[in-house]
């Protein structure tokens, strides 16, 4: 067994577009940390937690990191959020 353990923190919100929204910003703002790997962010239905929608691009990029854009960008993948 890894001596590796996952922090699981229920935040609910009232439908996925708002879930995805709010971990996005949960997401982000851990990035200080250095134990996080914000892209591999997921939400799930309260009574449904095996399924799992990704917060993230699910794509890996140079380096073994995750793209942090959202799962259907249009574009290359990149570690920035592409300001407009």
């Amino acid at each position: 067994m890894s001596e590796r353990f996952v922090i699981h923190l229920p935040v609910v919100a009232n439908d996925i577009v708002s879930a995805q929204r709010l971990a996005r910003v949960v997401a982000h703002w851990t990035h200080v940390l250095p134990q996080t790997e914000p892209a591999g962010t997921t939400v799930s239905a309260e009574d449904d937690q095996n399924v799992r929608h990704w917060v993230f691009c699910d794509r890996l990029l140079s380096g073994g990191r995750r793209c942090l854009l959202r799962p259907d960008h249009d574009g290359e993948c990149s570690r920035r959020h592409p300001w407009r």
